[in-house]
């Protein structure tokens, strides 16, 4: 079974941490495929990454994509999560985890953009 665990830094502002699960939410119901999404925090904020990967694999999950919910490729995106969800996956055997490029430069995001815009 397929499932994306959505990763963001985590902050001390609890609306912040729960529209990370609200984008989860949004993501699963358009994949409607039977992809199960969650989220987690790099820090200060739970669920963390192992935590995520663990609830992930008690779902049934045997495929685990990481997706840093980061704009840019800095050191969380490209560094910090990756080894995190690394170092969770080896107490899951059989289970594959990859990481996901963050959000990084997409159109998508720029129609996003415009339509904040205008808001």
């Amino acid at each position: 079974m397929r499932a994306i665990l959505l990763v963001d830094h985590g902050s001390r502002v609890e609306a912040a941490n729960a529209q990370l699960g609200e984008v989860a939410r949004l993501v699963e119901r358009i994949a409607a495929d039977g992809t199960i999404v969650r989220h987690a925090h790099m820090e200060l904020a739970a669920p963390s990454i192992p935590e995520g990967i663990a609830a992930l694999v008690r779902e049934g999950a045997t495929e685990i994509v990481v997706v840093p919910y980061f704009l840019a490729p800095g050191r969380h995106a490209t560094s910090d999560v990756p080894e995190i969800a690394f170092g969770a996956a080896e107490h899951h055997r059989g289970v594959q985890v990859r990481v996901a490029a963050p959000l990084g430069v997409h159109e998508l995001l720029a129609k996003l953009v415009l339509v904040r815009a205008r808001e």
